[in-house]
């Protein structure tokens, strides 16, 4: 055991030093992209309970929206934000593939029920196999991409097979509503939307198909840089989960304003098709996201073959 004093200008210099240290935290800023689907994320930005902890630790956040995965991902590779969350499965394989300096810091485990191929009620298309020569609207390089490419594949089919629409997911309903597509991929709440709203039925889900994982990306220099970061919005999100899932009712009502207005039932509806357990990222959990890689590879829509597992990848600490 030790003591310190200080004289005058001592503890003078010592206050001056913790000053200049509390201004340099309070300067930190953190940037957080996400869209409408990142539901545990939007329960922390409404609740604003993850903004209250990081400003303990002298940390701001600037919030972004995205419509959709891709450019929200492309925001974080080119050093416009620091986090990303939450992103489908297949996003951070187009993202390796294009070689960016990405750390995965926590998934939410498996939710096949939470993207659907839609098709009109009256539609004569029955199966998979009924796709082939139709135009289908799909959000590229996002999950609803792989189910779509997945569900080619079962039905003995390739993406030469169909003329795919890239589009968005405002763009996507647009269409299917129209009629300009014969069928529409596209995940939760757009799924429940459509089949309460739209007199939309499911050709397809993603049971045995997709298993639908998100996750949560950060760059590399912003995880090397402050894991503590990290490891706060870790616990966040796991907290974020068990009152989600503890509160259904409450947390529809929290989120349908921010789903474009949706109603409150079909935000539950929406909410009961996605697991929210936050768990860490391990290497065995990347399995899927090699067969991701392989089918948009042998689908000539990436460039070239990667490995799945060569990637950075964050551990919360032990509790």
């Amino acid at each position: 055991m030790f003591h310190v004093t200080f004289g005058r200008h001592g503890a003078l210099l010592f206050m001056l030093g913790m000053g200049i240290h509390a201004a340099t935290r309070a300067e930190i800023t953190l940037r957080i992209d996400h869209q409408k689907s990142s539901t545990l994320m939007s329960i922390l930005k409404l609740q604003g309970t993850l903004e209250q902890r990081l400003a303990q630790q002298g940390v701001k956040i600037s919030w972004y929206e995205f419509p959709s995965s891709l450019p929200l991902l492309e925001a974080l590779n080119i050093g416009h934000v620091d986090i990303s969350a939450d992103v489908a499965d297949t996003i951070p394989v187009f993202a390796q593939a294009a070689e960016a300096d990405l750390t995965y810091f926590a998934r939410e485990e498996s939710s096949p029920d939470a993207q659907a191929i839609l098709v009109a009620q009256d539609s004569p298309l029955k199966t998979l196999a009924d796709l082939k020569g139709k135009r289908i609207a799909v959000t590229k390089a996002d999950g609803s991409h792989y189910l779509l490419s997945t569900a080619l594949e079962k039905a003995h089919l390739t993406f030469k097979a169909i003329t795919p629409a890239y589009l968005t997911p405002a763009d996507g309903l647009a269409a299917f509503q129209t009629g300009k597509v014969d069928a529409w991929v596209t995940w939760e709440p757009f799924v429940s939307s459509a089949e309460r709203r739209q007199n939309t039925r499911v050709l397809a889900g993603g049971q045995g198909l997709a298993s639908y994982q998100r996750y949560y990306l950060s760059s590399s220099a912003f995880a090397k840089q402050h894991p503590e970061v990290l490891a706060l919005i870790y616990r966040q999100l796991t907290q974020a989960c068990a009152w989600v899932t503890a509160h259904p009712a409450e947390a529809a009502q929290l989120l349908s304003p921010l789903w474009g207005n949706l109603d409150a039932a079909t935000v539950e509806q929406a909410n009961a098709h996605r697991s929210y357990r936050v768990v860490p990222v391990t290497r065995d959990s990347l399995a899927e996201q090699q067969r991701i890689a392989d089918a948009f590879t042998q689908a000539e829509l990436l460039p070239k073959r990667i490995d799945a597992q060569a990637v950075s990848v964050w551990q919360p600490p032990a509790s």
